[in-house]
């Protein structure tokens, strides 16, 4: 019996690890059309990775959710060929948006973002940010989650990418593999 119980531990645990987190209400905002063309006219984020790329993967993401650190982490080897926008929102904890304010603010997101999610994933709670938020970027912050609400969006991370190869608009919930990362986005693994 052991046996059984730890390979359903490990499954639980392989799908927790792979999942998302959810947010904690069940406020649904109007529901605008999921397009990119919406994400580009209504989200704020930071751009990492392949600046000149023509296509750009759309991340939403809570600075507590450790499956968005996965996300970060498996979008690294991906940063010389995509262009990532990160767009943070604030589902989790009031943390959410001081450490998201604490990005879009940096001289350099890639450093902040990579200290962030080392910080969150080795179970330290991620950056420090100050308290005080200036009410503009207090509003970007609302404004992204107002948009990912309102596009029904059940868990963070959740991505919106134009498919390289198929030109298809695709959306995910949850992390991801860079392997599975690359394959939603159209490009290949090979440096």
């Amino acid at each position: 019996m052991t046996f059984y119980r730890s390979i359903f531990f490990a499954l639980t645990l392989s799908v927790a690890l792979l999942g998302g987190c959810s947010r904690q209400d069940d406020v649904k905002a109007t529901s605008p059309e999921l397009s990119i063309q919406a994400v580009t006219e209504g989200a704020k984020g930071f751009t990492v990775g392949a600046l000149m790329s023509a296509n750009t993967v759309y991340v939403f993401f809570d600075p507590q959710c450790p499956h968005c650190g996965h996300l970060w982490q498996a979008s690294l080897p991906l940063h010389k060929k995509v262009k990532f926008q990160w767009i943070p929102v604030a589902w989790i904890n009031a943390s959410s948006l001081t450490q998201g304010a604490a990005m879009l603010g940096a001289a350099d997101p890639l450093a902040l973002m990579t200290e962030h999610e080392a910080s969150l994933l080795g179970g330290r709670g991620g950056i420090s940010a100050p308290s005080s938020v200036p009410p503009d970027v207090e509003q970007t912050i609302k404004a992204n989650t107002k948009l990912l609400n309102g596009f029904g969006a059940e868990s963070v991370p959740f991505v919106i990418v134009k498919n390289v190869r198929t030109g298809q608009t695709i959306t995910h919930n949850g992390a991801m593999t860079t392997a599975e990362l690359a394959e939603l986005v159209g490009v290949d693994t090979t440096p």
